[in-house]
C-alpha cells in the first residue's frame, strides 16, 4: 500500500515538473522585448522596434494591403524601414510614436512587422481643465 501511494506521488510531481517546464518555454518563446534597430536587423526573433514616424516615409497599397514606412530612433537618430501587412490605422499620419513588432527581414532590409500600435496625441492635451466645485 505505501509503495503504491509513493508511486502516485512520484507521478504527481514529475507531472508538476512537465507541466512547470512547459509553462516556462511557453512563456519564453511569446515574450517579444524591445529592442534597438541594430538588434532587430541580427536576428530573425520577433521583436518590438519603437521609434517616431518619419514624414512624408509612408505609402499604402491598398490592393496588397501594405504599409510601408521608416521610423526613426529619437535618441540615435538611427532609421528603419517597415512593412506592415494590414489594414493602414485610422490615426497613423497623427502619430506621436509608432511601436512595430515582427522581424527583420535580410533580404528585403526591412522590419516586417506584424502587429503596430500606434500612439496619438490626445484630444485634451494642451486643454485646460477648470473644476468647480458645488
Amino acid at each position: 500500500m505505501k509503495v503504491k501511494t509513493n508511486r502516485i506521488y512520484l507521478f504527481g510531481i514529475l507531472l508538476l515538473v512537465a507541466f512547470a517546464g512547459f509553462s516556462f518555454t511557453a512563456f519564453k518563446d511569446s515574450m517579444t522585448p524591445y529592442v534597438s534597430y541594430d538588434r532587430a536587423k541580427e536576428g530573425d526573433r520577433i521583436v518590438q522596434v519603437a521609434g517616431a514616424l518619419v514624414k512624408g516615409s509612408y505609402s499604402y497599397a491598398a490592393a496588397r494591403e501594405s504599409l510601408f514606412f521608416t521610423l526613426q530612433d529619437p535618441k540615435t537618430k538611427q532609421t528603419l524601414r517597415v512593412r506592415y501587412k494590414g489594414l493602414k490605422p485610422a490615426n497613423f499620419e497623427d502619430a506621436i510614436s509608432i511601436v512595430a513588432i515582427g522581424h527583420y527581414d535580410e533580404k528585403a532590409q526591412e522590419l516586417e512587422a506584424n502587429k503596430l500600435l500606434v500612439k496619438c496625441p490626445s484630444k485634451y492635451q494642451g486643454a485646460e481643465v477648470e473644476k468647480t466645485y458645488s
